[in-house]
């Protein structure tokens, strides 16, 4: 459920659709997820794809992220936690 606001001039905004408007990742973050502007939500989950398919979840910690040479770009360290990794990748988005 979106819930709408009235913006400026009266218009009706839907509060959801900041998340579902196209993005363009950075340079380094189209390595993971592709080149194309895609929503802010589409690029999580493609990151997580990213992270699943290539078994980057810290064994003994499942909330820590082990970045390999790509997402060690996104995130300028090697290792991240996953309530760090929106806030990173949010820094590679127009």
């Amino acid at each position: 459920m979106t819930t709408k606001t009235k913006a400026e001039g009266g218009a009706v905004k839907s509060a959801g659709s900041a998340l579902q408007r196209p993005v363009t990742p950075s340079k380094e973050l189209a390595a993971v997820v592709g080149a194309d502007a895609i929503p802010r939500t589409q690029v999580v989950k493609k990151v997580w794809d990213y992270i699943k398919a290539n078994n980057l979840q810290n064994e003994k910690d499942r909330r820590s992220i082990d970045a390999d040479a790509n997402l060690e770009k996104v995130f300028g360290k090697k290792q991240v936690t996953m309530f760090e990794m929106t806030k990173l990748i949010n820094q590679h988005l127009k």
